[in-house]
């Protein structure tokens, strides 16, 4: 391609975010230039065990330091900047550009994480416009479910590029502050040639309700609770946190909150003035258990029945701070992740048999989501009047309905690209089309291991979950290849008892008698397979199962 054809060519290249709800990433290169919006995680289905959560796969930005442009971060979402420590595995001494609670938050991860000082962060508002490389910013703001979100307007010489980001046109938000409808009709007059728009809701009709019309059910709940109330949300849920602290207030509740990252959020927003939090209504949690239970509400992490977080050890009983009792009122103000769902449901089920009152949206309406319906949707692309739709920000059937969407506006079925990560799209003298794909897959982070769990390890880790394990230890004579001593087992998560007593006898004798033969020519090697194969032929002729079996041989 010649110089004056680059000039006008960008390419959009999605790692992630395009086929799923969370891991949004999504890289911009123009003349090897490259700017990146937002590094997020996505929080792993029940099948994948021991994985904590899933980045993007980054390997494309290898060795383009110099190269990068700059970060953009949108909001202060776990599934926007969640993945940002691991890009700084990768990147160094690179601008981040972010609102001021959005830095804040991408800061603490940094710090965390020991890569704060790879990150060159620059703090912009809503309404500012700067440059990065060849790129011309703007930040606009977007009312969503966290303060500081915004959309950007991004101009190279090729054209126009819109990201929403994640949004939804709430005309009485809590924060009092709606999305900026003005930039965006102007965005729209100057000719946008694409835009990034947020799928998550794209199949619900109508308009989402703004946070106010839940105050009415947050004050029911106040009214009629004669115990404590203990409300379960998302840590970075600012706007929630202060409809409920408010209503607490009123109602002459004193606040105590609970688990790391809510208290960390919860002070990051009170120091930037984004949460109206008087010191003397907080208290700490010694306090609060001394008090009488109606004058206390307790706001904690967990809403997603993470194992871990403080709801989820509270519903097992293994928090060792205090106990869910009789008479306590617990709200589940969030909507479920996808995947997360049967985890919630066991943490429900715990808490109702432990005595509590639990408040759930499908019960009462307690939570509203922070994304546009479809109304929304069709105001922001007319408002913004795209030549080219990009749905992104969700799985694919959400992606396929904002086509639809897109399609009952007026774009041409052929301006609208629906792709998944790794797909990306070239902008070439103001058209569009589908270019080459990068690797894009899941890397899963596991404890401090990042990528080192593979997919067969997921594969062998169910196999482990849904078969058990055997351990045959056996002791040779290095002489003449023969048993000293009787082999020893070890079963896990087999069968039970009665059946492994058995089937442990029956394998011991074919394992003697298999030993016996061939000492002097068979091979360790050949031996391991050959009693590998005898306890699984064993199992899987009983129980239909053939357990992984690993087998232990030491020559003395």
């Amino acid at each position: 391609m010649s110089k004056k054809n680059k000039e006008n060519t960008i390419n959009i290249i999605p790692l992630g975010g395009l086929g799923e709800v969370g891991r949004n990433m999504t890289v911009f290169e123009y003349e090897d230039q490259y700017l990146i919006v937002d590094c997020g995680i996505l929080f792993p289905n029940n099948d994948m065990i021991g994985v904590d959560y899933i980045i993007p796969d980054m390997q494309f930005l290898n060795d383009k330091s110099d190269k990068v442009a700059g970060v953009i971060l949108t909001h202060g979402h776990e599934d926007h900047i969640g993945g940002v420590p691991y890009l700084f595995d990768i990147l160094e001494n690179v601008p981040v550009f972010a609102t001021p609670l959005t830095a804040e938050m991408a800061e603490v991860k940094l710090a965390k994480g020991g890569r704060i000082s790879k990150a060159n962060m620059i703090v912009k508002q809503a309404g500012d416009c700067f440059d990065a490389g060849p790129f011309r910013i703007e930040f606009f703001h977007m009312a969503h479910s966290i303060p500081d979100s915004v959309g950007v307007a991004i101009e190279t010489p090729a054209g126009l590029i819109v990201m929403s980001g994640d949004y939804k046109f709430d005309q009485t938000p809590i924060d009092h502050w709606p999305s900026d409808f003005a930039k965006l009709a102007e965005l729209g007059k100057r000719g946008v040639l694409a835009l990034l728009s947020d799928s998550t809701n794209a199949e619900r009709p109508g308009n989402t309700p703004s946070e106010m019309e839940i105050n009415r059910n947050f004050e029911e709940v106040f009214s009629t609770a004669k115990g404590r109330i203990i409300i379960s949300s998302f840590a970075s849920l600012i706007s929630r946190l202060q409809q409920v602290s408010t209503i607490a207030r009123h109602h002459k509740r004193k606040i105590c909150i609970v688990g790391t990252s809510m208290v960390d959020n919860v002070n990051l927003a009170r120091k930037l003035g984004y949460i109206d939090l008087p010191e003397e209504c907080v208290i700490p949690l010694e306090q609060a258990l001394s008090l009488p239970d109606k004058e206390v509400l307790i706001l904690c992490t967990g809403s997603q029945g993470e194992e871990s977080s403080i709801l989820g050890r509270l519903s097992r009983g293994k928090y060792n701070a205090f106990s869910v009792k009789q008479g306590d009122t617990i709200v589940l103000s969030s909507s479920p992740i996808p995947g997360n769902e049967e985890n919630i449901s066991g943490v429900i089920n715990r808490l109702y048999r432990l005595g509590a009152n639990v408040i759930i949206n499908s019960v009462l309406s307690v939570h509203v989501s922070g994304h546009a319906c479809q109304e929304e949707m069709k105001l922001l692309m007319n408002l913004v009047r795209p030549k080219y739709l990009i749905p992104v920000h969700g799985e694919l059937r959400h992606l396929v309905a904002q086509a639809k969407v897109g399609k009952s506006v007026g774009i041409p079925e052929e301006n609208i690209f629906v792709v998944e990560d790794g797909q990306t799209l070239t902008l070439h003298d103001g058209k569009m089309k589908l270019g080459e794909k990068v690797p894009s897959g899941f890397v899963f982070v596991d404890g401090k291991g990042v990528g080192e769990v593979t997919a067969d390890v997921m594969r062998q880790r169910e196999n482990l979950s849904e078969s058990g394990i055997v351990i045959v230890t056996l002791l040779l004579d290095k002489k003449s290849g023969g048993l000293i001593k009787e082999p020893q087992f070890v079963f896990s998560g087999v069968t039970n008892e009665e059946d492994l007593v058995q089937a442990e006898e029956q394998i011991k004798r074919q394992v003697i008698e298999h030993c016996a033969k061939n000492m002097h020519t068979r091979t360790e090697e050949q031996l391991q397979k050959d009693i590998m194969q005898i306890v699984r032929k064993n199992f899987f002729s009983t129980i239909d199962r053939a357990p992984w079996t690993f087998v232990n041989i030491y020559s003395i």
